[in-house]
């Protein structure tokens, strides 16, 4: 019987700037597997063959189909918001598909959510996961402190809730990692930490025990309002990093078609290399 992931360690990321698509996706992968800068790659990659397109395609002048005017990204935006597109760009390094969860193929989510692993969440330039870790659920918020514990039954009605509210919600699907080397990546970035369940439910009980903003509840409140405590929430984070908005810049140049491709910074390959197998 294989044993648990990560040696039964949850990873969170606490959200940093509007980086919640990197922590999105690392929690995803449960490991600090992509930084912004990463990101910011595959959305200049994404933005080059789009115009591409658009120009074998006779497209030129004003505004673009894409509904962007030249030269303009429609993967990023200058303060680090990146697209559904390169969230699945992402994950399809690690041969995870996203699946839209009112699509055909994800019916049998939509029944039994309880069955698959993970959950991506998305409104208004906010994303974060749902994910299953060693047979538990949890919902890895950004904006939360740690992981927060959900129950199979309470993991259905929130999905159902979330819909319900406008959230778009995705299903991921594939050989999700198994293990992530925690002392390879434990100086990687500054805002992700190793917790194991019983610390993730004692910060939760803490956090929930003082009197947070609004943005900083648990989910059932969150369902309540959930356009309130984003809008909040992005007030609160709004304060850009620079350095972070120069490297959106420059990886932006780079798509354009002068310069050719901007590649990831970490292959297919070299990605697999860094954890080795997957569960």
């Amino acid at each position: 019987m294989e044993g648990p992931i990560n040696g039964g360690m949850l990873y969170h990321e606490v959200q940093e700037s509007k980086l919640c698509a990197v922590h999105c996706v690392n929690t995803v992968l449960q490991g600090p597997f992509f930084s912004e800068f990463d990101l910011a790659a595959l959305a200049s990659d994404l933005d080059r063959k789009e115009r591409q397109m658009m120009l074998e395609g006779g497209v030129g002048g004003g505004e673009t189909a894409y509904g962007c005017l030249p030269g303009e990204s429609h993967n990023v935006s200058m303060d680090g918001d990146f697209s559904i597109q390169v969230l699945q760009k992402a994950l399809e390094v690690w041969d995870l598909q996203v699946i839209p969860l009112d699509c055909p193929v994800a019916e049998p989510a939509q029944i039994d959510p309880e069955l698959e692993n993970a959950f991506i969440c998305h409104l208004q330039d906010h994303w974060f996961c749902i994910r299953k870790v060693n047979g538990e659920w949890y919902n890895f918020d950004s904006l939360y402190a740690a992981p927060e514990h959900l129950s199979k039954f309470y993991l259905s009605a929130s999905l159902d809730t979330l819909k319900g509210f406008g959230w778009s919600i995705f299903l991921v699907r594939g050989n999700f990692p198994k293990e992530c080397s925690i002392a390879s990546f434990e100086a990687s970035n500054g805002f992700g930490q190793w917790l194991s369940p019983e610390d993730a439910e004692r910060i939760t009980k803490s956090s929930n025990s003082v009197q947070r903003p609004p943005h900083r509840t648990g989910l059932t409140q969150q369902l309540s309002d959930p356009s309130l405590e984003y809008g909040e929430a992005e007030l609160l984070l709004d304060a850009e990093d620079e350095d972070l908005k120069a490297a959106i810049a420059a990886s932006l140049l780079e798509s354009t078609p002068a310069t050719g491709s901007a590649l990831p910074s970490m292959s297919q390959d070299e990605n697999k290399n860094i954890s080795g197998e997957k569960e």
